[in-house]
């Protein structure tokens, strides 16, 4: 099964950083997978929120980086985005956690939805390591390629571009730090923010630390409160 660029629905200047990407031949296996999965049961997110993350945030827009695993597994949760989920969707205890660190951080209040567009669209890379996932089965898609594709992303960001935050929450966020120059950029590791890290995660001032970073290369800080946005 073979890639037709024209088919492949993604920000302009993404599909050019992974144009060799998409032209594989394990690319060509995860889109084959992946109508096979759909046809067999329910996939999340859905097909048009895959590459959603890239398509809020444009190659040339990305000012900070925030990896996860891999989308929610449960309805209505997956949106493309990682830790975010709809509005109107409960808040999961993840990003329930990250919520209290920004408030401890910089006084935000948390708000009342768990919707991460807006940082996406302040050019927030909210990129998870595996872009699909089974309907209630965790990692049930990490070892498809996915992860070949997204390290991809993150070394053509690392290559291509400057003055970047990558936010390292977790090993498995942190395994990617071997992909980034950190001569060109800034990265911030911490735990995850999973209640299972027991605190953590806490204390660790990533946002103000992000903003921070970003005045001191010129470029403008994120506007992290969601409240009425």
């Amino acid at each position: 099964m073979s890639i037709n660029l024209n088919d492949v629905k993604i920000e302009a200047g993404w599909k050019e950083a992974l144009k060799d990407e998409f032209l594989s031949a394990y690319f060509a296996q995860i889109k084959a997978k992946l109508i096979a999965a759909k046809a067999a049961g329910r996939v999340y997110p859905p097909s048009s929120l895959i590459f959603n993350a890239f398509n809020l945030t444009p190659f040339d827009s990305v000012k900070a980086v925030i990896l996860g695993q891999d989308p929610y597994h449960g309805e209505n949760q997956a949106m493309g985005l990682s830790f975010s989920v709809p509005r109107g969707v409960k808040v999961p205890p993840s990003l329930a956690n990250i919520y209290k660190e920004l408030q401890d951080d910089l006084g935000i209040a948390p708000p009342n939805h768990g919707d991460l567009s807006s940082w996406a669209r302040q050019g927030v890379l909210l990129l998870n390591a595996t872009l699909s996932v089974a309907a209630g089965a965790p990692n049930s898609h990490a070892n498809w390629g996915w992860q070949r594709f997204t390290d991809a992303a993150i070394s053509a960001l690392s290559r291509q571009k400057s003055g970047i935050v990558f936010m390292l929450w977790g090993r498995g966020a942190q395994a990617k730090q071997a992909l980034i120059d950190p001569t060109r950029h800034l990265v911030l590791k911490a735990a995850h923010p999973s209640p299972l890290a027991r605190g953590a995660f806490f204390g660790s001032r990533h946002f103000s630390r992000a903003n921070a970073y970003l005045a001191s290369v010129g470029k403008s800080p994120i506007e992290w409160d969601l409240n009425g946005r």
